[in-house]
């Protein structure tokens, strides 16, 4: 007898991005699963990025983006001292239409604590989540509208690896987030590590591409200079989605080199 789910993908067929419905994106569920208390992956996580937005001086950061935002809010919280205007960029409308929600309407009492951790590592956030959030514009939209060169500073989480099987696109999607910050701009990212194509709840199973830290080094060292890589262990605290903990990225999107000057020659 056949025990393949009906919902299971064709043994052999690898799935991209344009295979799954991303605007169904169970979003009630993601969210109980993973962001209704804090748990230790988003400790690691904020803890890891608010030293990074350390380093910059309130409002110095012109614009930047969140690439994939779904619905978690952290990464926009952190970002709320250093950046006078943070794009969140989101394909699924099940995403958007909670994003823009929680924007407008103020945010779910469950998110406090997130911003309360974020703010007791960067005192430069505002008192009030709300204010954090108010640079934050929701922008519908994949990483194929992205404008090279436009950001200070681009920040990704566990999407790459979250959306597609083919290892190709997963390159291809680290290559466009990579130029979407202009030349010496910041990059900052968390990756599932390991992780297999996965369920939410009891829905459908949705693309992943397992990766490892080599991988990150193999995709990001040709594209970008001081390339740092750190390791969460996995949190026994989650639903089990096959992943063996997270991996952290920090780089710089590397300057063009500056051409010699030429020497004047006297007559």
């Amino acid at each position: 007898m056949d025990r393949t789910p009906p919902d299971a993908p064709e043994r052999g067929r690898v799935r991209r991005n344009r295979d799954a419905d991303w605007n169904a994106w169970p979003v009630d569920d993601y969210l109980t699963e993973n962001y209704r208390g804090l748990h230790p992956y988003d400790i690691g996580v904020i803890r890891h990025h608010a030293a990074v937005y350390r380093r910059f001086a309130p409002g110095s950061l012109s614009r930047t983006l969140e690439l994939g935002a779904g619905p978690n809010l952290y990464p926009l919280m952190l970002a709320g001292a250093a950046a006078r205007h943070v794009d969140a960029l989101e394909p699924s409308a099940a995403n958007v239409r909670y994003l823009r929600g929680q924007l407008t309407h103020g945010i779910d009492d469950s998110w406090q604590p997130f911003y309360e951790l974020c703010r007791s590592l960067d005192p430069a956030l505002p008192e009030s989540c709300a204010e954090a959030l108010r640079r934050v514009r929701i922008v519908r939209g994949t990483a194929d509208d992205l404008r090279p060169d436009t950001y200070d500073l681009a920040s990704m989480h566990f999407v790459a690896e979250s959306v597609t099987e083919d290892a190709d696109e997963f390159t291809a999607l680290c290559a466009a987030f990579v130029r979407a910050v202009r030349p010496g701009g910041t990059l900052l990212a968390a990756f599932m590590e390991r992780m297999p194509s996965y369920r939410i709840g009891a829905g459908p199973v949705w693309p992943a591409c397992p990766v490892d830290e080599a991988a990150l080094r193999a995709v990001f060292a040709p594209r970008t200079t001081g390339l740092r890589i750190a390791r969460l262990a996995k949190d026994l605290t989650l639903p089990e989605y096959g992943d063996t903990g997270v991996l952290l990225l920090t780089a710089e999107r590397p300057s063009p080199p500056v051409p010699p000057v030429q020497a004047s020659s006297s007559r």
